[in-house]
């Protein structure tokens, strides 16, 4: 079963957007995920779209979101980059929160080191969404050794 999550940041015009890349990306089978921006800005910024491009995830058809607009679909898991506290709307709802420099106005260079860093972090999440079972998943027999040509 995928997990519905949400990807907050200050403008989504940066960590948001390219965290939802790669979680699209690379985690389709485990999130459906969104991204939004706590004060959402005008467009997603130049030097982002650029770096993302680097890894070949186009962010063209992307746009700034506010929460509101995302929670209309409520998430399982809220992932803030913000590095402030979340609105009382989220309040209640499962969270964690990725500590992520914001780029916005700094060189392509930190917008580099910002995505690598937020590839790193969404592929974690997305490993240990994998881990877990889902709880129609049948349970799993314990595994098996083998000893000297015999299964013990």
């Amino acid at each position: 079963m995928r997990q519905r999550v949400l990807f907050v940041c200050i403008g989504n015009a940066c960590r948001s957007q390219m965290a939802e890349a790669f979680a699209r990306s690379y985690g389709h089978d485990v999130i459906e995920a969104c991204s939004a921006g706590l004060s959402p800005a005008m467009i997603v910024d130049r030097n982002t779209k650029a770096v993302m491009r680097e890894r070949a995830l186009s962010l063209e058809d992307h746009f700034p979101k506010t929460v509101e607009e995302a929670l209309r679909q409520p998430p399982t898991l809220i992932v803030n980059m913000s590095g402030v506290v979340l609105p009382p709307s989220l309040a209640g709802l499962p969270a964690e929160a990725w500590p992520v420099r914001d780029p916005v106005g700094e060189p392509i260079s930190v917008h580099r080191a910002v995505r690598d860093q937020i590839e790193g972090l969404v592929m974690n999440l997305i490993l240990r969404l994998r881990q877990r079972k889902s709880p129609g998943d049948a349970p799993t027999p314990p595994a098996r050794r083998i000893k000297f040509g015999r299964m013990i």
